[in-house]
């Protein structure tokens, strides 16, 4: 288990969930206290977290919280819908090798393993990211178009808008096991589309895939902002 990957996914929740205010610094040795760890891995975090514009350079030096939009969050995330759908659409029609069957099934199943368990922790929401991660990214790489995978690396540096950085964390584990469990039932869905070459319903799923997660982030957002009655849960589907 990464200790780096589950203290990425804490911070991003903190700064989701508006734990710190837009252009807050964020002195390393109060967030290694307050999460438990040391310097190390939330240093690597927040490295991590400036890629992916949720925090910027300080001029005092560190970091500190970058302010982000809601309309920002779902432009990033429908752009890499309509991106991630056309590379399922390309990898269906191109034929899916052995060897991206064999990558894929594997991801398949270690998610089925993980979300078998009957209490979701941190271990496992670490672990289900970085799956999914590869997950996403196999595809990517199978449909051999350069230009679109400089597309979505460009967009990924917007906020939220990699694969797993919308993952649900704490807050009702019931709520979450389902959601994360339907994002992983259209995992099955697109890869029975990949391997039977229907370019159309691939592309369909992995659009309706990110669909799901503009839902979830949209009322984690109005939650945040005290626009909303409380969720229980900040539930954003990994990899939707």
């Amino acid at each position: 288990m990464n200790l780096q990957e589950t203290v990425l996914m804490q911070m991003r929740e903190l700064i989701l969930r508006g734990e710190f205010a837009p252009g807050q610094r964020l002195a390393e040795q109060q967030l290694a206290q307050r999460l438990g760890a040391s310097r190390t891995p939330v240093r690597a975090a927040l490295v991590t977290l400036e890629q992916e514009c949720l925090v910027q350079a300080s001029e005092s030096g560190g970091y500190q919280v970058r302010q982000f939009t809601p309309r920002e969050v779902a432009d990033a995330i429908a752009v890499r819908g309509q991106l991630e759908g056309m590379a399922a659409r390309l990898v269906a029609e191109h034929g899916v090798s052995r060897q991206l069957q064999l990558d894929l099934q594997a991801g398949l199943d270690e998610g089925d393993r993980l979300l078998s368990a009957p209490k979701l922790t941190h271990e496992i929401y670490a672990q289900y990211a970085s799956m999914n991660d590869r997950f996403h990214d196999c595809i990517l790489q199978a449909s051999g178009n350069s230009a679109l995978m400089r597309a979505v690396a460009l967009n990924n540096k917007l906020p939220f808008a990699p694969a797993s950085a919308t993952l649900p964390m704490q807050s009702n584990q019931v709520q979450d096991h389902d959601w994360m469990r339907y994002a992983h039932r259209q995992h099955h869905m697109l890869f029975e589309a990949l391997k039977r070459g229907e370019g159309a319903r691939a592309q369909a799923l992995a659009i309706e895939h990110t669909e799901v997660a503009q839902t979830n982030m949209r009322a984690a957002l109005a939650q945040r902002d005290g626009s909303a009655p409380p969720l229980s849960a900040i539930r954003l589907v990994v990899g939707g």
